[in-house]
């Protein structure tokens, strides 16, 4: 991907975090985006997420996947039935993107 396409993805998706956490009513103090070696993304409860950038390259509706998954972690912090629920509001299945993500790990 080259620098203009590249930034422009990145603006594109800074821009998408902020409107979800709009939408989750969840305060996103800052967005950082670089080279992740274990995960696509983690969020600190003071509301600072860092996403790996492989994730510019990935589609759109694994992108929310990644972006709804931590912005739900800054209300609430664990992977019990209120968040598992509150992704099934958001993403319908989202197993099956979560699935996808693994899958694909390799690409980009």
């Amino acid at each position: 991907m080259n620098r203009m396409k590249r930034d422009g993805a990145r603006e594109n998706l800074v821009k998408r975090i902020h409107d979800w956490a709009a939408r989750l009513e969840v305060r996103v103090r800052s967005v950082t985006i670089r080279k992740m070696r274990r995960k696509w993304a983690s969020c600190s409860t003071a509301g600072r997420l860092t996403l790996d950038e492989s994730l510019l390259s990935k589609s759109r509706d694994l992108q929310d996947y990644v972006i709804i998954h931590e912005l739900l972690h800054l209300s609430v912090p664990n992977h019990g039935k209120l968040w598992k629920s509150l992704m099934r509001a958001y993403l319908g299945d989202y197993e099956a993107l979560e699935a996808r993500l693994r899958r694909r790990a390799g690409d980009g």
